[in-house]
């Protein structure tokens, strides 16, 4: 399995004053990956090796 695709520093970074539990990293990092492999499937699908981001 892929290592974490996000990075947490940012996320923190990201959300300012609030505080993030590692539960939420954890489930973005999850729909992050999910995201990735649809990408991937609909980019083959139409006959290409390039995923875009069209294939959100």
């Amino acid at each position: 399995m892929v290592d974490m695709i996000i990075v947490k520093a940012k996320i923190k970074e990201a959300t300012g004053e609030f505080n993030v539990a590692s539960d939420f990293i954890e489930a973005l990092d999850a729909k992050v990956k999910d995201l990735i492999k649809e990408a991937i499937e609909r980019a083959k699908a139409n006959g290409r090796r390039t995923v875009m981001a069209k294939d959100l």
